[in-house]
């Protein structure tokens, strides 16, 4: 399934949806149409487990494409949101996750050119989180050299705390699509959260897609224009700690939790990499796609000024 949060109107709420051809069926009205109960919120969903998914499933089938009154809006006419809007912690981020990437922040970014032994960690607050199509805003007081990077996210299902790799995408709810937004020039000392950090800074969604309908997250293409040009294209397969590793590693010592979100790395083409190298300015448009979940898009504009 492909779960989404939407707004019906400016003034309506968040709502919990899901996607059926060109519609959003409204996840609490189809099963209240039906005498079940699910929640109106992605995070809710997600912490009642697979439990509540088999009901939506139910719910889905039951309805075989025909939904009751008030249940389904034609996807057009509804405002997509990012699928978690306001993580309950911080995004567990990795660098340096793809060879090729590694060679080229060798050459532009002084970092290591040795291949990372353990996975490289970082995070982006919840305040990073913009949804589809809205603006990632360029603030030119700060940053010169703002960069793009497209990454897979994985999306935690169930708290998750030193598991082994071989069990560790059981614990994992579904997956989405995320730009990794840097601002090169703010890395400091190397830390790369206020780099990575800021505002608008993690473009997400457009949907989540639940895991048993991505057989091997590491069997998918991924790519990323700017402008309408392409500058990234490559496939997770060539990820050097893969899903599972990452989910391993970080819950040997972090307790990953529902809801938890991983922005796994990125495949070689930033700007950064480029000879010369390129940068974001306003009046830009990124649009990323990760193969089987969804395609963002997003321009880049001026900050406003507090």
């Amino acid at each position: 399934m492909k779960l989404v949060t939407y707004r019906a109107d400016m003034e309506a709420a968040a709502r919990l949806g899901v996607l059926a051809g060109d519609l959003v069926v409204d996840v609490e009205a189809l099963a209240k149409s039906q005498g079940k109960v699910l929640p109106s919120g992605m995070l809710a969903l997600i912490d009642q487990g697979q439990p509540s998914l088999a009901t939506l499933k139910e719910c889905l089938a039951n309805a075989n494409g025909r939904f009751a009154p008030g249940c389904a809006t034609a996807t057009s006419n509804v405002t997509l949101l990012a699928p978690i809007p306001r993580p309950r912690k911080n995004i567990f981020g990795i660098g340096l996750n793809y060879v090729e990437h590694v060679a080229e922040s060798a050459r532009s970014l002084d970092t290591a050119k040795e291949l990372p032994k353990q996975p490289v960690i970082f995070s982006k607050p919840p305040t990073t989180v913009i949804g589809p199509g809205m603006a990632i805003e360029h603030n030119a007081r700060i940053t010169q050299q703002m960069d793009w990077e497209v990454e897979l996210a994985v999306i935690m299902g169930t708290r998750a705390r030193r598991v082994t790799k071989a069990d560790a995408l059981n614990y994992v709810f579904g997956y989405s699509v995320m730009i990794d937004v840097s601002a090169r020039d703010n890395r400091r000392a190397g830390q790369w959260i206020f780099s990575k950090g800021q505002d608008t800074y993690a473009p997400f969604g457009p949907c989540i897609v639940t895991a048993d309908e991505i057989a091997d997250p590491q069997n998918l293409d991924l790519w990323l224009t700017v402008n309408g040009k392409e500058k990234q294209r490559s496939h997770t397969r060539h990820m050097l700690f893969k899903v599972d590793d990452l989910i391993s590693d970080i819950s040997s010592g972090i307790t990953l939790e529902p809801g938890d979100i991983i922005a796994t790395g990125t495949p070689d083409g930033v700007g950064a990499g480029r000879n010369p190298q390129e940068w974001l300015w306003p009046g830009d448009v990124v649009v990323a796609c990760v193969e089987g979940i969804g395609t963002l898009r997003h321009p880049v504009v001026n900050a406003t000024p507090d």
